[in-house]
């Protein structure tokens, strides 16, 4: 489960890395290094006419729910079906660009350390995300998970499905047969594309909320 992420490259970076417009309201925001579920994101979708980096806020509502459930996960085994994810992966695929997420150590017996996980050769991280362009309180996305890679090691059950870059086109098809492409997509990463490394528990607080938060700290019992 991806629960906290660290967003702090520029947006005209994240645009140009994936050939994408600057929605107005996105050229000014400020970096973030604990964003949580519900507060704002940055996502890319492909309208037909153009790419389009906006924002969305974290956490999609079904219709039904009375905006009381905030899914800002989806599982790669179901979203094909659930019916709080099927439209969405059907018509409204996205792309969300960070540059790392934190989990927390969850093997038998140890301590909840957080771990922030990045890209092993510094670039940022395309997620593989879900939009609703007109959610009950704006546009919402969520970030699809999958089984973890070796690059976790055992830390976690879940992981974010990561997008390469050669692969956004494929993820953002339209039509008829974007599902089917989406379906060959949503797998765990390879092996070496991800490290990570012990911080602070100070991530565990949103009050908490700057670059100290992705350093590293000696792991318990080190």
């Amino acid at each position: 489960m991806c629960g906290r992420i660290a967003l702090f490259s520029p947006p005209a970076r994240l645009a140009r890395l994936l050939g994408a417009g600057l929605a107005e309201d996105v050229v000014d925001v400020a970096p973030r290094w604990n964003l949580a579920p519900s507060q704002l994101l940055l996502a890319v979708a492909d309208t037909g006419a153009q790419r389009v980096l906006g924002r969305y806020r974290w956490g999609l509502t079904p219709r039904w729910s009375g905006a009381h459930q905030v899914l800002f996960n989806a599982r790669a085994e179901t979203v094909a079906d659930k019916p709080s994810f099927r439209g969405a992966f059907r018509d409204h695929p996205g792309v969300v660009p960070v540059d790392g997420f934190y989990e927390w150590d969850h093997r038998p017996g140890g301590r909840r350390t957080p771990h922030y996980f990045h890209r092993a050769d510094g670039q940022p991280l395309l997620l593989a995300g879900l939009l609703d362009p007109a959610g009950p309180e704006g546009p919402a996305c969520t970030v699809i998970t999958t089984t973890p890679s070796a690059d976790l090691d055992g830390l976690h059950d879940r992981m974010p499905v990561v997008v390469e870059l050669a692969d956004v086109d494929a993820w953002l098809a339209a039509g008829d047969a974007g599902p089917a492409i989406r379906a060959t997509l949503m797998r765990p990463a390879p092996s070496g594309t991800l490290v990570h490394h012990p911080v602070s528990t100070a991530v565990g607080s949103v009050r908490h909320d700057d670059a100290t938060l992705i350093e590293q700290v000696d792991a318990p019992g080190a």
